[in-house]
């Protein structure tokens, strides 16, 4: 089966990551245990992730003229991502300051920089999201960028697959531009809530069912309770791989990309989860993001053992 190609626009950053033994609560100082420089921002570690799973993967984003947007350009072409629609512009390389507890869970404050320039699409752009098969966008970058991206796409008859994340109001005229929405629970009922719609129960299958009104397809991860795939009156439950949590840094982006080069293959969405959600469990078991994404080799050996 062959892959097709994905066109991603999203952030690229340069993460710079504290390891603490607890993430600190307001007022309160802690020592952290190591620091590290790591690539990433969501558009490059989900363009990376597409890339490593096989699929011809460009990266539409902005980069400063320094040394850190020279080392995200140079990652991304390393791990197979055409990187020639990055722009470089005056504004400095995007940042995001990345604290690691001793569980692996993170929190993060994101300074967009360059990103913050991506506010549409170019027409040479829309010439590269138009000879996509897929393309992937998130909430990182402004949202007109992602707006017009996604009509775009539309107009091209391509997929388009929405990570709305980080969580914010998401307009609906950019909702009815995507055929998968891609969110955790958290941002599920920012969702709703933002649109004035309640989940039925007020649960988890609740909130995919409401979403799934919205959008031919949704999908909510929930970390290690695995995910939930809703499309029309249809609610699939998809278990989590059990693995050591190192960083979970990245993890949402390598499923969102892994996903993303599946359905380029012609596999049905069920499935297509199947595969990111075992590319994302290899993730957590690494440390950094786009250091952390796996190979599909790497992928269908766990696939195969399970």
């Amino acid at each position: 089966m062959s892959t097709g190609s994905v066109v991603v626009l999203g952030a690229a950053n340069v993460d710079l990551v504290l390891r603490v033994d607890a993430i600190p609560v307001p007022g309160e100082t802690v020592s952290a245990r190591g620091s590290e420089v790591h690539a990433g921002g969501k558009g490059l570690n989900q363009a990376v992730a597409a890339a490593r799973s096989g699929a011809r993967t460009r990266l539409l984003a902005a980069v400063g003229d320094d040394e850190h947007g020279r080392f995200l350009r140079a990652e991304a072409e390393e791990a197979g991502v055409d990187a020639r629609g990055v722009r470089v512009v005056a504004e400095r390389t995007g940042s995001a300051y990345v604290v690691v507890d001793s569980r692996g869970e993170n929190s993060i404050v994101i300074d967009g920089g360059a990103n913050s320039t991506l506010r549409g699409v170019s027409e040479l752009e829309r010439h590269a999201i138009a000879g996509a098969d897929v393309v992937a966008l998130q909430r990182e970058c402004p949202a007109g960028s992602a707006f017009d991206a996604a009509e775009a796409a539309r107009a091209a008859g391509r997929t388009v697959i929405l990570n709305a994340a980080p969580a914010q109001g998401l307009p609906e005229k950019l909702l009815a531009l995507v055929d998968v929405l891609i969110v955790n629970e958290g941002e599920a009922a920012t969702i709703l809530r933002d649109l004035g719609q309640a989940a039925a129960g007020g649960s988890i299958e609740g909130q995919v069912r409401a979403l799934a009104e919205r959008v031919p397809a949704v999908v909510v991860t929930r970390g290690a309770a695995g995910l939930m795939l809703g499309r029309g009156d249809e609610v699939i439950a998809v278990p989590a791989h059990r693995v050591e949590v190192v960083d979970t840094t990245g993890a949402g982006d390598t499923f969102c990309g892994a996903l993303a080069a599946e359905v380029t293959r012609g596999s049905a969405l069920e499935e297509a989860c199947r595969y990111a959600s075992a590319a994302a469990a290899l993730s957590v078991g690494r440390r950094g993001a786009v250091a952390s994404i796996p190979t599909r080799s790497q992928v269908e050996e766990l696939l195969a053992q399970s």
